[in-house]
């Protein structure tokens, strides 16, 4: 039997995707896949371009978080020019990447997440979308909006434009923070931090310890993500800290030049997303975690008192924390702390220099650039010749780095709640949410509104199609 259920206008999740669960002979799950069907082409076309170009090239990747790629690459180009970035140019790129993390984390909980959490997984799904949060809580939504408007103002306000700005180029920036708009961020400061708190206070009392904990599930993995010398939480540098499901630290100051000594990258015929793995405990057993939860299980602190406070009550219900829900809990207590660091950066004179950029020519041939982005710890690797044309690039995005786990989620979440061989709208919406809440990125495009087709299959132990769920 096969049967269509459609959610429109929105799906919230970016990108096309499809699922497969298998049953074994007595009708339980056995296992199930998470399939990306995009063939992401930049590592190849690339090539023969110049490093001068790069940052620009690779903010195409993705419409929703350019800015991650564009600083990737801008310091994959310092590695290459072998150049010491001026440290204004440095705060300022802090500073984007810090408006990056509010607007995105911003868009990923309130207009992603949100509609389950505040309407239900089994509500109806043509209202389950930022405009039935609208209705639902009015004043929470436009808390939202205006949140996410003063992360995209940041990136505005530095590079020109929300979306691709030219700003971000190897060895700094090509354009310095104004006075004016120094004073507009100061001012609007304020209210970003209070809408956030007053968000956190609502999911604390809201969701946690409720039923998304069972929805999302809960399992062991190894953790991934950047932190200063002292372990204090990173985002832009630092060195990568791993550690496992009880917090042992496995690996720590690793000069994330050198990621490919721990860092192995495998393939399935399924899906053309990678599948990055930690080398010493192999694939797949070497499944590990990044972005918000990867990075609050690694930290010993934020640094900031707010988030630090958040962070230790955070702890309070077990650390570190396997469970999927709280990526979203995580995410909240980033945009506090990424507030706190905006209000620290903008007390820093030298923010308003004008020494920005470092000139040099080509003095090596290879170069690694890495920070946080959202979703996780990105990677640019580039190989150039003696004119700094491309040679040879490897990615490693944050959602490839998460793939193994969302695999485990699928199947977690279809283990709890697929009984008798059959599936309901609702089940394939907690499938979604325990996606959902990797924020992944799944193509090279946005698709915040519209629909994403996703297409759930359900296989009995001898091959045969038992039940088939599709929207889009």
């Amino acid at each position: 039997m096969k049967r269509e259920i459609r959610i429109d206008p929105v799906t919230r999740i970016e990108g096309h995707a499809k699922i497969t669960i298998y049953l074994d002979e007595k009708g339980k799950v056995e296992d199930a896949h998470f399939h990306v069907p995009e063939l992401r082409g930049f590592e190849a076309f690339c090539v023969g371009r110049t490093l001068w170009e790069m940052p620009s090239l690779t903010a195409r990747i993705c419409g929703i978080c350019p800015i991650s790629h564009i600083l990737a690459s801008a310091k994959a180009g310092d590695a290459v020019l072998a150049v010491r970035v001026p440290e204004t140019a440095t705060l300022l790129r802090r500073l984007m990447n810090l408006g990056q993390i509010v607007q995105s984390h911003a868009l990923s909980f309130f207009y992603l997440s949100a509609p389950d959490l505040l309407l239900g997984w089994d509500s109806d799904p043509a209202a389950r979308n930022v405009f039935g949060l609208w209705e639902k809580d009015p004043d929470l939504t436009r808390r939202a909006i205006r949140l996410r408007s003063f992360g995209q103002q940041i990136i505005e306000r530095l590079g020109g434009k929300r979306i691709h700005p030219a700003w971000a180029v190897p060895g700094g920036v090509n354009q310095p923070l104004t006075s004016d708009d120094h004073h507009w961020i100061a001012e609007n400061l304020p209210e970003a931090i209070d809408t956030i708190r007053f968000t956190l206070d609502l999911f604390k009392s809201s969701f946690v310890n409720t039923e998304m904990q069972g929805v999302l599930g809960e399992f062991p993995s190894l953790y991934m993500g950047l932190v200063a010398a002292d372990g204090t939480w990173e985002h832009y540098s630092g060195g990568l800290r791993i550690v496992d499901q009880d917090g042992k630290i496995l690996a720590d100051q690793l000069d994330p030049a050198h990621y490919p000594d721990v860092i192995g990258e495998a393939s399935e015929a399924w899906s053309y997303l990678k599948f990055p793995y930690y080398k010493p405990l192999g694939y797949p057993q070497g499944m590990y975690r990044v972005g918000p939860l990867g990075r609050i299980n690694v930290c010993d602190r934020f640094g900031t008192p707010l988030a630090d406070a958040e962070l230790e009550e955070f702890r309070s219900h077990g650390s570190p924390s396997g469970r999927v829900l709280d990526y979203h809990y995580a995410r909240l207590i980033e945009i506090l702390a990424a507030l706190e660091r905006i209000e620290r950066l903008l007390k820093d004179e030298r923010i308003l220099g004008t020494r920005i950029r470092a000139e040099a020519g080509i003095n090596a041939l290879e170069g690694v650039g890495v920070h946080e982005a959202p979703r996780g710890t990105l990677f640019h690797h580039y190989w150039v010749d003696e004119d700094g044309v491309i040679q040879r690039v490897n990615l490693i995005v944050s959602t490839g780095q998460n793939n193994l786990a969302m695999n485990r989620t699928v199947r977690e979440i279809a283990s709890a709640y697929i009984k008798g061989g059959s599936l309901s709208e609702g089940i394939l919406n907690r499938v979604e949410g325990g996606i959902r809440a990797f924020d992944p990125c799944l193509s090279c495009s946005v698709h915040a509104v519209g629909r994403m087709p996703l297409e759930l299959e359900l296989l009995g132990p001898d091959g045969r199609v038992l039940d088939t769920v599709t929207r889009g």
